[in-house]
């Protein structure tokens, strides 16, 4: 069976030219596919150990969380054009170096005067600081260069937490749109923290985790807790990307508590019409329903969530969560604990085309839902469109997607794909390496069809970068420990790190830094960097 591979969903900000292929948000669309399907320099053929090799290191000045962006031939003012790499850093740094050489175009740091980054709230999962650890979204046709968005957490001198929101010009890092703008919001509803019928949102609670999205004209971020200390909600904020004005306040469990929102720093999905879809950590689920099926008070803990546009606000217009929610909330066993994907209309067993989401959690189960059918809630057991049981272990990442198949690595686990055939998934080759915690999310890099290859960063000591043949992930094309004496070895590995593979080179972050991979080719020589700018 011929599967479509032609997204017709969620592919804006996949491009930045006709002619070249930019990274400008998490996981390369709004669909969340991983895809980069305009690569013609890195192939199966010349992936290898003799060919391939790290070819830099960019420092940095703290942990990198967030997905490297990318946007290729830009005019920097004084300074030329170049492919410009944006890299955001835990010490609430955000810096543009140039993707070809490393040379540093202009670096920012987002606190205020006196102000420090945040402590790691008494929580290990960020730490020892928190700035930013969110991956940013760029819109490059927004603003007189274009602008990169990205929230800020930091501490001011009387131990005020601050949330914010920046717009920074894509060629200087200047703020623009009179930004930043401060993260702040109230929602009716008499969950946890509530004050007479208003929930408030404290800055201090949250961190921003997973990524940023930009869906018909509105920069949404998505909030998680610090560990799972309370009080707190799961909050969906969105502001015009042309004003920072805040247009949209969603609460998802505004009569109950927790449901944050992590997916192990994927960002929301959405399709083309603006409609995201997200996935909730545990928390409060009710499960007396409405006469629609819906939850009585509007609680929406540990579940998929689609949230549908009427305006600028959002409204829930479709959810799954499993039977046993209730039961999984209690033991943290939660579905949030990764991301989801959308997949391209694809064929059911019987020819029809169907629009489904992906996504799994702590429980090991692949949940497929029908996004236009998500299935809701049974006390009598699932009715989705399909349900792998056991198939990975813990996951706290997304797959990707690429020619009918998914890419998953659970924890402990090895990478695993799984074919689309005849209507439904089944799995498929499996990778020779496990993947230790968090396990991984892949990237994909093809031309059109062909060449395809999975990239997997595996967070240890030294980090490794791998590359498998997508056709079938048992063989390996390369990994940074090949090379002898350390050749490739490009620093200390991080969670939830995503590689960024784009115009014949990797980028992978660290816990201090970046390492760049690309064809080896001793011939050439990196063009002399310029002088940064630094603010």
């Amino acid at each position: 069976m011929r599967v479509f591979v032609c997204l017709a969903i969620a592919l804006s900000f996949a491009t930045f030219s006709s002619a070249q292929v930019s990274v400008l948000t998490w996981h390369n669309d709004n669909a969340r596919t991983g895809q980069n399907l305009r690569e013609n320099i890195l192939t199966p053929s010349n992936v290898n150990v003799n060919a391939f090799r790290k070819l830099f290191v960019i420092p940095v000045d703290g942990k990198v969380d967030g997905q490297p962006l990318y946007v290729p031939s830009l005019d920097m003012p004084g300074q030329g054009t170049h492919n410009v790499l944006y890299i955001v850093t835990e010490h609430d740094s955000i810096y543009a170096f140039d993707a070809d050489n490393g040379a540093m175009l202009w670096h920012n740091s987002l606190l205020n005067a006196g102000e420090s980054t945040s402590d790691d709230r008494s929580c290990s999962q960020v730490t020892p600081e928190i700035g930013i650890t969110s991956t940013p979204v760029i819109d490059p046709r927004i603003g007189p260069h274009g602008i990169i968005y990205t929230v800020s957490m930091g501490k001011d001198s009387s131990r005020n937490y601050h949330q914010r929101l920046h717009a920074l010009d894509l060629t200087t890092g200047e703020e623009q749109l009179g930004g930043p703008v401060e993260v702040q919001a109230t929602y009716p509803g008499n969950g946890a923290a509530n004050t007479n019928g208003t929930m408030t949102f404290d800055g201090k609670q949250y961190k921003e985790r997973a990524g940023l999205l930009i869906a018909n004209g509105i920069v949404y971020t998505s909030w998680a807790s610090h560990c799972d200390i309370n009080p707190y909600t799961g909050w969906v904020i969105g502001y015009d990307e042309a004003t920072l004005e805040r247009v949209t306040v969603m609460n998802l469990t505004p009569n109950g508590n927790e449901a944050s929102i992590w997916a192990a720093g994927a960002g929301p999905a959405a399709d083309v019409s603006g409609t995201l879809f997200l996935l909730t950590a545990n928390g409060t689920f009710d499960t007396t329903l409405d006469s629609g099926g819906f939850p009585s008070h509007g609680d929406y803990g540990n579940a998929f969530v689609k949230l549908t546009p009427s305006g600028t606000n959002l409204k829930v217009t479709d959810y799954f969560t499993m039977s046993n929610t209730v039961s999984e909330s209690a033991a943290d066993e939660d579905l949030g604990s990764g991301g989801l994907i959308l997949l391209p209309p694809l064929p059911d067993a019987q020819g029809n085309p169907r629009e489904l989401a992906v996504g799994a959690g702590k429980d090991g189960n692949i949940y497929v839902v029908d996004r236009n059918n998500m299935g809701r809630f049974r006390k009598d057991g699932n009715s989705i469109y399909q349900e792998l049981e056991s198939a990975l272990g813990s996951v706290f990442s997304t797959p990707a997607w690429f020619n009918g198949k998914l890419y998953y690595a659970s924890v402990g686990a090895q990478l695993v794909e799984f074919k689309f055939m005849n209507g439904s998934f089944m799995p498929g080759s499996q990778s020779p390496a496990n993947f230790p915690y968090p396990g991984a999310t892949p990237s994909i890099s093809a031309n059109r069809d062909s060449g395809a290859i999975v990239w997997v960063a595996e967070n240890s000591d030294p980090a490794v970068l791998h590359a498998y043949d997508a056709n079938d992930v048992s063989r390996e094309l390369y990994n940074s420990n090949q090379a002898p004496n350390g050749r490739d070895h490009f620093g200390t590995g991080n969670k939830y790190i995503v590689p960024t593979v784009v115009n014949g080179k990797v980028y992978v972050g660290t816990t201090n830094g970046v390492g760049v991979f690309g064809l080896a080719n001793p011939t050439s020589k990196p063009s002399e960097p310029p002088p940064p700018r630094h603010r």
